[in-house]
């Protein structure tokens, strides 16, 4: 995965967000939403307003943009198995379409179900086992099948570890959006970043992105919190 992500330009665009009217909301909030979840959601709305960040680029026959008519997110959970801790990826289709409650179920289900009830964690299992020419041939195919890729990579990705006390400057992942953000300020502020493909968008694209991303989180989302009572 970081052989693919590494050949991509990537580059990374934060901007500090002034979020106290979602935190707020949260904290009044009995089921206490994970922020990965809220975060997730709002990504997706947002890319139902920016087509660029439903778009992917292929680079097999021809290099060339694809673009999906719905977001597919992935979730990087770190879980523990027998050989120790690994990061995997969870899948969550249409996520701007969920409501918050069965959203909030899946990402709690990435960090609690065993690995083996998980479809896409039995296949990080199974192919991680394999020698590393096969694995990097299967997952070359799987980035460049416009139609299947998301089915493997999403359209876009979250990274985080702000419950760590620290962010990552550029977090790695073969998507068009690497969405991550850092440790919450006393003063509800936070730096959220975009590390996007540099071949599928520009940032400017992405830089109006994050500001409409703002209002999504402080009213589309608060909203949504508030009516989940």
């Amino acid at each position: 995965m970081l052989y693919f992500a590494n050949r991509a330009p990537l580059l990374p665009v934060h901007r500090r967000m002034a979020l106290g009217a979602l935190i707020e909301a949260r904290a009044s909030c009995p089921h206490r939403p994970p922020w990965t979840a809220l975060f997730v959601k709002g990504f997706a709305i947002l890319a139902q307003k920016v087509p660029e960040l439903r778009r992917v680029y292929i680079g097999f026959p021809v290099p060339h943009l694809y673009e999906y008519p719905e977001s597919v997110g992935i979730i990087s959970v770190e879980r523990q198995t027998d050989e120790g801790p690994a990061v995997f990826a969870g899948k969550i289709k249409e996520p701007a379409n969920l409501p918050l409650p069965e959203l909030v179920k899946l990402v709690r289900r990435f960090n609690e179900a065993p690995l083996a009830d998980i479809k896409e964690f039995r296949r990080v299992l199974v192919v991680g086992r394999l020698p590393g020419p096969m694995r990097r041939l299967l997952m070359w195919v799987g980035l460049n099948i416009g139609r299947q890729r998301a089915n493997f990579f999403g359209t876009f990705a979250l990274s985080v570890y702000s419950a760590l006390g620290v962010e990552s400057l550029r977090p790695l992942f073969p998507s068009t959006v690497v969405l991550n953000y850092g440790p919450f300020a006393a003063d509800g502020t936070v730096d959220v970043r975009f590390v996007y493909d540099h071949r599928v968008t520009d940032g400017a694209v992405i830089a109006r992105a994050l500001r409409l991303f703002e209002t999504i989180l402080t009213e589309t989302m608060v909203a949504e919190v508030n009516a989940w009572r």
